[in-house]
């Protein structure tokens, strides 16, 4: 056999959801990135609680779809897997550029990242690829890319808050330990780090505590 895996560049389409009106009303606008198993349009039934007039939602769509659940009658997606990480990530950083783009968020009002489980990472490294100054950067029960060190946030002038559920399914007492060290290392006495009664699920409480002192 001679088997030779190659390569080609293609034009691609992808979606992605809003929630709410920009307006000159919004103070906060919000670049969210779901987990995987979500659709975009769906994760962001969790934020239909927050304040419509002042919020701004805007939620990019893991492009990888699959069938899930016992009957494989509904739709996921995931953002990235160990195959072929840096090309895809870069793919990745690209439809990102085309919804900020698309959108055209303005300077004025709080810029809001938000990341949760999965998208986490792909939030992160969003912000350091871009360089994307942000007010405020929330971590919800995921893991930080091992290849973000502090250099890479010396740029961020915003804050950075870890979430994580004491009863997280996906997080044992030490990997929160682990990932609560590698965002002090990252963002140091800046950081501030909220934990919850609960499991691995979008708090959309505390998540509203958070913006309520901005």
């Amino acid at each position: 056999m001679n088997l030779t895996e190659k390569e080609i560049s293609y034009t691609t389409t992808n979606t992605y959801a809003t929630l709410n009106t920009l307006t000159s009303e919004t103070k906060n606008i919000w670049l969210v990135f779901h987990g995987m198993g979500y659709l975009s349009r769906y994760f962001l039934k969790y934020f239909e609680v927050m304040n419509i007039k002042e919020n701004y939602f805007v939620a990019p769509q893991a492009p990888s779809k699959y069938y899930i659940g016992p009957k494989f009658r509904h739709v996921g997606a995931s953002w990235l897997t160990k195959e072929n990480t840096k090309k895809e990530t870069m793919n990745l950083m690209n439809y990102i550029d085309g919804v900020l783009e698309k959108e055209n968020i303005p300077h004025n009002g709080n810029l809001i990242i938000l990341g949760y489980s999965q998208g986490v990472s792909i939030a992160m490294r969003y912000m350091v690829y871009r360089k994307l100054q942000a007010d405020r950067l929330i971590i919800h029960s995921g893991g930080i890319p091992t290849e973000l060190n502090p250099d890479d946030f010396e740029y961020f002038k915003g804050k950075a808050t870890l979430v994580y559920g004491n009863e997280d399914e996906y997080l044992n007492e030490e990997r929160i330990e682990q990932e609560i060290e590698k965002a002090a290392l990252l963002f140091g006495i800046t950081l501030d780090v909220i934990p919850f009664n609960g499991k691995h699920v979008v708090n959309t409480e505390v998540i509203k505590n958070i913006i309520s002192t901005m």
